[in-house]
């Protein structure tokens, strides 16, 4: 009865195998799914849609207690934000949108994606689900249209963290001159340029298996005209310095939270908003280390604690 049992499990095991390993061959992007799908429930998040204004957005939303809502960079989507998720879903409500044109949100052929047109989409999004009066979050580019909008509508916010944010005056560096001459640097088209684009953002850049790579490279080729139209919107001075020309309008408690080795965002723009914010009640700085651009997942704990020092205290 043993043996026959061994050689049940012995089966059902080698099935198991012969189906991952089909799947990771033919259909990766199953796996990864499957993946987000397990991260998000560690998370305590659930996906939910919305129709507000032009956009129809997927989001996240889990936890309780005072709302926070976090908002993604360029050329990325809402599961960015999966490893400090469950840190923060402990303690706080957390709601994580695609931004309209990106991740699973809808996107309007001709429409233009820029910061000052996606912060009145953030405002539709924020007053058609109830979200005043949370702490905005905005990573990147996601940090200028957080600016943006809270520097258009401050009494519709409680506070607002700028995660190596888009929009401020800083030092140039390689990447500001790259992207400035026109070139797009998060295009890719094959394995070797999905590793140096994310050689651009990530300390250390995370090892992912080749077929999953795949996906991420047939994503970015399938959205390869958003994505350099957007990138192409956003290099207009308006919109290089679209925060910074409003910093003065912020009044609410301000967060700026960056990585000491930001190779996209100078860390030169902290200073930038230290000396711009004239008007805010309270500003609060932390830098982190060991991390490049994308501080929410390479130091997510790091980023949890000041993210959640920062609401407490506020």
């Amino acid at each position: 009865m043993l043996i026959r049992r061994l050689k049940f499990l012995g089966i059902i095991a080698a099935l198991i195998i012969v189906v991952l390993g089909g799947s990771y061959l033919f259909a990766p992007q199953w796996l990864l799914t499957a993946n987000t799908w397990r991260e998000a429930m560690n998370a305590q998040l659930e996906k939910r849609t919305v129709q507000a204004g032009d956009t129809h957005w997927v989001y996240y939303e889990g936890g309780q207690g005072p709302t926070i809502v976090l908002l993604h960079g360029f050329a990325a989507r809402k599961e960015v934000w999966l490893k400090v998720a469950p840190q923060l879903t402990a303690h706080f409500h957390v709601v994580i949108p695609d931004l309209p044109g990106w991740g699973e949100s809808s996107r309007n052929p001709g429409a233009s994606y820029n910061i000052d047109n996606q912060a009145d989409r953030l405002n539709d999004f924020i007053q058609t689900l109830h979200l005043q009066h949370a702490l905005i979050v905005g990573h990147s580019m996601g940090g200028a249209i957080a600016g943006v909008y809270a520097a258009e509508h401050p009494q519709d916010l409680a506070q607002l963290a700028l995660i190596d944010s888009f929009g401020l005056k800083f030092k140039e560096n390689d990447f500001a001159k790259e992207a400035m001459s026109g070139k797009n640097p998060f295009d890719f088209d094959d394995r070797a340029g999905f590793l140096r684009a994310n050689a651009l953002a990530f300390e250390h850049v995370p090892d992912i298996p080749g077929r999953f790579i795949d996906v991420f490279v047939q994503d970015n080729v399938k959205n390869r005209a958003f994505i350099d139209n957007t990138f192409n919107e956003l290099r207009d001075n308006s919109q290089v310095l679209s925060l910074q020309t409003r910093l003065d309008k912020l009044t609410m408690p301000v967060l700026g939270m960056w990585c000491h080795d930001d190779k996209i965002i100078d860390i030169s723009a902290l200073e930038s908003l230290r000396t711009g914010l004239t008007h805010a009640p309270s500003i609060s700085t932390s830098i982190l280390n060991g991390c490049n651009h994308m501080p929410q997942m390479e130091k997510p704990q790091a980023f949890a604690q000041v993210l959640t020092s920062f609401m407490l205290a506020h």
